[in-house]
């Protein structure tokens, strides 16, 4: 079973903020700098009209980030007329933009109507790419581990008392882990862009921060953004840089709530924080049992029946899903193919003529699907289950035709 919040410490499910350096921890305090119109514009498939632009900066806002990042005006014209409009929004996010440390940049951005900037300051010897603005902590390269990270932003923590702005690239697929632990170690304000689209492999992931961040503290995060708007977001992302939504994206993947072994089927269904950390209602997303497969329990499908509507014992559900997990060896099921093998079965068990669990078999997958009843089930517990089942059917297996 997945940890409570009160097994980690207290309600929220940390140490009361207190890990960095005197006493300072950034978990329930932490404020999100949205980096897709910034940070974003630079993944290789992005090209974001105005209008894209401003979709997008509205779906960001209606979520409650604290700050939305543009590109730089100094860029090209369209860009300082694209940093003009947005800010004459009025949004609730505060709007920021990332300039050179020249006076220029500086001027250009403050003719947009910009409420802050987020300053390039050059600090690698090889190459000036490293960004400072109130303390900004920029890994462009995303070579840090977690651990560094955290010993870093302490040390830092330890000097200053100002907020402290970490901007994470994922290079070895520790940006998430990385923006955790700076946050841990005393950080206050995280970069983020949807799908964590950017430079390369791109930075830390909206989505994948909202999930890590609601299980250190769920009341703060749920109170400050509205975690459903997630999906539309990145749906709207998704479609204008061509690309699909990752099957294992935290949230809104497709199989990030979908559960199909059977040990873990029987489980979430009696309790879903067995198997779950995050409550896919927190962001208007739905948990799925995938029943049509060869490693389903019949507790799934026993939950699929009465969805459906239909009545089986206990000893019929079994039976049935001994079938479906035969089938699913012969080839792969898609839901519409349970589905029928349930209601053909339930038929089944009051007709007086047996019908065929699938119409579009195949002679060689009859066969098939024979041999592989008998080697799933075994002659003697088969034998048991089926004799149950025919005396509870309505018409016993005796008196039907086939």
């Amino acid at each position: 079973m997945c940890p409570s919040a009160e097994e980690n410490g207290n309600a929220n499910g940390h140490a009361n903020g207190v890990n960095g350096t005197n006493g300072v921890n950034g978990i329930s305090r932490f404020q999100i700098i949205e980096s897709t119109l910034r940070e974003g514009e630079q993944f290789a498939n992005a090209w974001f009209d105005t209008q894209t632009k401003i979709k997008i900066a509205k779906a960001l806002d209606e979520l409650g980030v604290d700050y939305i990042e543009l590109t730089s005006p100094a860029a090209s014209e369209q860009s300082y007329e694209d940093c003009k409009t947005i800010c004459k929004l009025g949004f609730k996010a505060k709007v920021l933009t990332h300039i050179r440390c020249n006076m220029q940049d500086a001027k250009l951005a403050c003719d947009c109507g910009v409420d802050g900037v987020d300053v390039v300051i050059g600090t690698s010897r090889e190459l000036p790419e490293g960004a400072q603005s109130w303390e900004g902590h920029d890994l462009t390269v995303g070579c840090a581990s977690p651990r560094q990270v955290y010993d870093l932003v302490r040390t830092l923590r330890g000097v200053v008392s100002c907020e402290i702005e970490c901007h994470f690239h994922d290079d070895t697929g520790c940006s998430i882990a990385n923006a955790y632990c700076a946050l841990e170690a005393g950080a206050t304000h995280i970069d983020t862009s949807v799908l964590g689209i950017g430079e390369r492999n791109g930075i830390t992931k909206l989505d994948g921060f909202m999930a890590r961040m609601i299980v250190a503290d769920r009341d703060y995060v749920k109170s400050k953004y509205r975690l459903e708007k997630i999906k539309e977001i990145e749906n709207l992302v998704a479609e204008s840089v061509q690309v699909n939504i990752p099957f294992k994206n935290p949230i809104t993947g497709f199989s990030a709530f979908t559960h199909k072994s059977g040990i873990h089927q029987k489980a979430i269904l009696a309790n879903s924080s067995t198997y779950e950390i995050i409550n896919p209602e927190d962001f208007g997303m739905t948990r799925y049992v995938h029943f049509a497969s060869r490693i389903t329990g019949w507790n799934a499908i026993k939950s699929r029946v009465e969805q459906l509507g239909l009545k089986m014992s206990d000893e019929q559900v079994k039976l049935c899903t001994a079938k479906i997990k035969a089938m699913a060896d012969v080839r792969p099921l898609a839901v519409d193919d349970a589905d029928s093998i349930i209601r053909a079965f339930h038929s089944n068990l009051a007709a007086k003529e047996e019908q065929p669990l699938l119409d579009d078999l195949t002679e060689k997958e009859k066969a098939q699907f024979v041999e592989k009843e008998k080697e799933l089930n075994g002659v003697g517990e088969k034998r048991g289950l089926e004799q149950v089942v025919d005396e509870q059917a309505d018409v016993p297996l005796a008196k039907k035709t086939r």
